[in-house]
């Protein structure tokens, strides 16, 4: 190959491998800007998330702050109220003084609590109260802290005075008051504080002090008296008895699920011989019949298990929950199975618009790849053409644009898929976009070559060629390697890197359009008359097979040597598959055409010597009355030496 050819090849190679390398990087700095940006968003939400919650906070200390100056300026005016009441009827100077200072303070004091109304309206649609929960029933909820405790210890500590005063046996609900003072109205049992209702209180639920008041001792009154209802002896044996049961009915049922299972067990063993024969896959036996017995006797076992374990899952919470003392314990073990169904369901609910949105891209792709499909078809039937674009490039450009198509809708997909936001998968999706780049090194540099050789059509399967000193048939071109049989029948399978940088000869494009040229190199004495020689050449080449006869042989002179001159011989053929057997025989044409002309072949060097010697024909070219010569003596020499 020449030179120039050869830089060029080179140039290309380097062009493409260069291309392909920063096209995969450039899809790698694409993946990895993506998580970037799904990271910076769920950062920007972050700090959102915190500048609400601080806004909220803000308001929520305002509001606070509001009622506290009015409890403020409520006890002032209690104490003014006090001082006005002990001047005597003489003092009207002063007491006007203390009355105008009443009526700012009342003033001021309406308009304090317009103003926590409007911040309280605007807040009680975000802001959350803490639940009274007695026998797991919410009574009423608290929002407003108190000294110092916090809504959640209000609530807390209300649940569990609840619960003392429900325990009593001798609980009557005539003994629940509404105690009210100048500061809140009191909810009381006897001696004990149930809960103390604020003016802060009766704000967030939009009603008066003492209504609230009413309205909680009414609720505590109907749930203490339901709980006593319901833990009286009467009751708790009828629970006994519903209980026992329960127990009765479980017991059932588990005998029910023993029988099946062990009725299913004896019809699979009477197919023992029948429908039970084994295992096989294609002709490859897996399981014998005992085997497969034995593994379908462990499944009936296991799932005979897991019915039984899931009966009782089912039957603890219905019987926990007949009894008011475990009707806790009863809700958290159904929370443990409905709570994740739950979650499960709202999580593919909430997900459907995503899916939508996956599917839709995922048939826009789809077609999309199929119309670069039909394109690559209709070019290899030839139906479609493209100037200087040949159709055996369609099927690798299709498969090029197909892998980007498939990672461009990767790409767009991801913000989609579910967990795609949560920082384990951003990590895993980097570390595996790190682990291809660095990973595939190698192979990337044959997949890249294997594109290159498709580009520049240096073979195709089936064409004679020799790549280095590989000499035989192309059989297979993959991406990664390129597979070669010899003439020996071997097999050797050449990286498409190696290939890329080792020479490639093929014998078979030309082949069938100009024709293959066979030479051969003979050497032949100055004593024979080249014309001789040529027909002799162009004779044995003509009688060889597989030689064209529509375009005659030739010989060149190739080189006048010290001994010889070098005859060169050329036909053409079009089997380049042949090239041994048509070599062999064209060998053999010329030793048979030279031998019945008589004229020796001086190869390898050799140096005839007449006088005395035998010619180095073979014995059937000689004549049957061929005598060799003998030596000739020159008597005249010797007369003159003595």
């Amino acid at each position: 190959m020449p030179i120039a050819s050869q830089a060029n090849i080179n140039s290309k190679k380097a062009i493409l491998d260069l291309s392909m390398k920063y096209a995969i990087y450039t899809l790698l700095v694409m993946i990895c800007w993506q998580s970037t940006a799904i990271a910076q968003q769920d950062t920007i939400r972050q700090q959102l998330d915190s500048f609400q919650n601080a806004q909220l906070d803000k308001q929520l200390l305002k509001v606070r702050k509001l009622a506290q100056d009015r409890e403020a300026d409520s006890l002032k005016r209690t104490d003014l109220e006090t001082q006005v009441a002990r001047l005597s009827s003489t003092d009207n100077l002063q007491k006007a003084e203390l009355m105008d200072e009443l009526a700012r303070l009342r003033q001021r004091d309406a308009l304090r609590l317009t103003v926590q109304k409007k911040q309280i309206d605007s807040l009680r649609k975000v802001v959350q109260g803490f639940p009274v929960i007695l026998l797991n029933d919410t009574l009423f909820q608290v929002f407003v802290r108190q000294g110092s405790f916090t809504a959640q210890d209000r609530a807390l500590a209300i649940a569990g005075r609840l619960k003392e005063v429900a325990g009593r046996y001798n609980f009557r609900k005539d003994s629940v008051v509404v105690n009210a003072t100048d500061l809140s109205a009191d909810i009381i049992y006897g001696n004990l504080l149930l809960v103390s209702v604020s003016d802060q209180d009766a704000l967030w639920q939009n009603t008066s002090r003492e209504l609230l008041a009413t309205q909680w001792r009414s609720i505590i009154v109907k749930a203490l008296s339901d709980y006593n209802l319901e833990t009286s002896w009467q009751v708790l044996f009828k629970e006994s008895l519903l209980a026992l049961l329960v127990i009765v009915v479980v017991c059932l049922i588990i005998y029910g699920v023993n029988r099946f299972f062990n009725w299913l067990r004896q019809k699979v063993l009477n197919q023992k011989g029948g429908r039970i024969q084994g295992f096989k896959l294609k002709g490859l036996e897996l399981l014998t019949i005992d085997q497969q017995l034995t593994v379908l006797n462990f499944i009936f076992i296991v799932l005979r298990w897991l019915v039984i374990l899931f009966v009782l899952y089912l039957a603890l919470p219905v019987l926990f929950g007949i009894f008011p003392y475990t009707r806790d314990l009863s809700v958290t073990l159904l929370d443990y199975i409905v709570s994740p169904l739950k979650r499960i369901f709202f999580a593919i609910w909430n997900y459907i618009p995503n899916l939508i949105t996956i599917t839709v891209l995922i048939i826009v792709f789809r077609y999309v790849i199929k119309f670069f499909r039909y394109l690559k078809t209709e070019v290899e039937r030839g139906r479609l053409t493209i100037p200087g674009f040949y159709s055996d490039w369609a099927n690798p450009t299709y498969q090029i644009i197909r892998v980007l198509m498939l990672a461009f809708m990767l790409i767009v997909v991801f913000p989609y898929l579910p967990g795609s936001e949560s920082p384990i998968f951003k990590g895993v999706s980097v570390f595996m976009g790190v682990l291809f780049t660095f990973g595939s090194a190698g192979a990337l540099s044959n997949v890249v070559a294997g594109l290159v050789l498709t580009y520049m059509r240096a073979f195709k399967v089936g064409d004679r060629v020799k790549i280095g000193e590989v000499n035989g048939d192309v059989i297979e071109k993959t991406v990664l390697v390129t597979r070669i049989r010899t003439i020996k029948n071997e097999l050797i399978s050449i990286p498409n890197s190696t290939v890329m940088s080792s020479h490639t000869t093929n014998y078979s494009s030309e082949a069938l359009s100009s024709g293959l040229i066979i030479n051969t190199t003979v050497t032949i004495g100055y004593d024979v008359p080249w014309r001789q020689v040529h027909e002799l050449l162009i004779a044995a080449a003509t009688d060889t097979d597989f030689i064209e006869r529509e375009s005659p042989p030739f010989v060149l002179q190739t080189s006048l040597d010290d001994y010889y001159v070098s005859y060169n011989i050329n036909a053409y053929t079009r089997r380049p598959d042949k090239q041994a057997f048509i070599y062999s025989s064209l060998h053999a044409n010329i030793q048979d055409r030279f031998n019945k002309a008589g004229v020796e072949i001086m190869s390898p060097h050799y140096r005839a010597v007449r006088d005395g010697n035998t010619v180095t024909l073979p014995a059937n070219y000689l004549p049957g009355d061929y005598q060799p010569p003998g030596f000739r003596v020159d008597p005249s020499r010797n007369h003159k030496r003595s």
